[in-house]
C-alpha cells in the first residue's frame, strides 16, 4: 500500500487533502502542516493552517467563513469586546476549546505533534497531520508599514501594508517534526504533493526547514505542485498580491519556476493550458485539468488525477 506526503497551508490545501482523503485509503495520506504562522493570543497557543486541517478532514470547517468551525458562536469574543480587549483575532468558543486543549497539553510537556494526533483520534481523522516543526520556526513580513509578524499581517491589517519582504525566525534553528522526516525516508512513500496554499506564506516555511529540501530530492519521488494561480489571479489569499509586490508576474510560469528546482510536474487550470509550451523547458510535466474544487467530487477527482500522475512518472 503507497503512501503519499501533502505539504500543506491552511484553506486551499485543506481543500486538496480532503480530496486526496477520499481517493485514497485516508491511513495513505500524510499531511505536513505548515505552523509558520503559529502564534500566542491571550495566552493560548494557535496553530491556524492546523485547525483548518483538523476541522476539513474531519467535516467541521466552516465552509461560509471559510476558517474556523461549523455552527460557531462568539459569546468569548463578545465579551472580551466589551470588555475593551484585543479583539483583532476573534476566536469562536467552540475554536477557544481546542486552543485550551493544545495549551495545557503543552504545558503538561507534550510537543505540539503529540497534541495535533490527539486531537486527530479524538475527531475520528485517518489521514495523519504532522506539524512542519514542533520549534518552529515564526513567519515575518517586512512591510511599508513596519515589520509584522504573519496574523498582524494577514489578519489585523488584512494583508493590506506592501511587502518588500519575508523570512522566517528561527528557522535555521527548527527541527522538522519526527513524523516529517519519518515519511520522508519511508520505502513506501509514492510522492510528494505541494497543496495550491500560498507559496512564500505557507509553502517556503516548511521547505526552508534545515534538510528538508535535500531530503526531497533525495527521495527520488514524484513531486507535484498544484498552483495557487488560475488564469491571472490567487484562487484564495493575497498570493497574487504578493507576487506583484515581489516583482513576479502572477502567473503559472512564475509559480513553475519558484517550485521547478524540487518539482517533477505542475497541475495547472484548463484556462491556463496555454501556457504549457513555457513551462515545460523548465524540465517538468504539465497537467492541465480542472484545479478550482468548489465541490466535494471536484476535490476527489483532482486527488484521484495526482494519485495517478503519481504512478505514472
Amino acid at each position: 500500500m503507497g503512501k503519499y506526503l501533502a505539504i500543506s497551508g491552511g484553506i486551499g490545501g485543506a481543500k486538496l487533502a480532503l480530496g486526496l482523503s477520499h481517493a485514497l485509503n485516508p491511513a495513505q495520506l500524510t499531511v505536513v502542516a505548515n505552523t509558520g504562522d503559529d502564534f500566542i493570543h491571550h495566552g493560548l497557543n494557535i496553530s491556524p493552517d492546523i485547525d483548518t486541517l483538523l476541522y476539513t478532514l474531519a467535516d467541521l470547517n466552516n465552509t461560509e467563513l471559510g476558517w474556523g468551525r461549523r455552527d460557531e458562536t462568539w459569546v468569548f469574543a463578545e465579551v472580551c469586546e466589551q470588555l475593551g480587549m484585543d479583539t483583532w483575532f476573534r476566536l469562536g468558543d467552540k475554536d477557544l476549546a481546542i486552543h485550551l486543549y493544545r495549551t495545557e497539553r503543552i504545558r503538561q510537556g507534550a510537543s505540539l505533534s503529540q497534541v495535533i494526533n490527539e486531537l486527530r483520534v479524538k475527531f475520528k481523522v485517518r489521514a495523519e497531520i504532522v506539524p512542519m516543526s514542533d520549534t518552529t520556526g515564526a513567519t515575518i513580513v517586512e512591510s511599508d508599514i513596519g515589520t509584522l509578524s504573519f496574523q498582524e499581517y494577514f489578519v489585523k491589517n488584512r494583508c493590506k501594508p506592501k511587502v518588500s519582504k519575508i523570512h522566517f525566525a528561527g528557522i535555521n534553528e527548527a527541527a522538522p517534526a519526527p513524523a516529517f522526516l519519518q515519511i520522508l525516508d519511508d520505502e513506501e512513500l509514492q510522492g510528494i504533493i505541494i497543496c495550491p496554499s500560498n507559496p512564500f506564506l505557507s509553502i517556503d516555511p516548511i521547505l526552508s526547514l534545515p534538510g528538508i529540501k535535500e531530503k526531497i530530492k533525495k527521495s527520488a519521488k514524484p513531486v507535484l505542485v498544484v498552483s495557487p494561480v488560475v488564469d491571472g489571479q490567487s484562487l484564495k489569499g493575497p498570493t497574487s498580491k504578493l507576487m506583484h509586490e515581489l516583482n513576479l508576474s502572477c502567473n503559472v510560469l512564475s509559480i513553475a519556476e519558484i517550485y521547478h528546482d524540487i518539482a517533477t510536474a505542475i497541475i495547472i487550470d484548463t484556462s491556463d493550458k496555454f501556457a504549457i509550451e513555457q513551462i515545460e523547458p523548465l524540465g517538468l510535466s504539465v497537467l492541465s485539468t480542472n484545479i478550482i474544487m468548489n465541490e466535494l467530487e471536484e476535490k476527489i477527482e483532482l486527488g484521484r488525477q495526482l494519485i495517478e500522475l503519481c504512478t505514472s512518472l
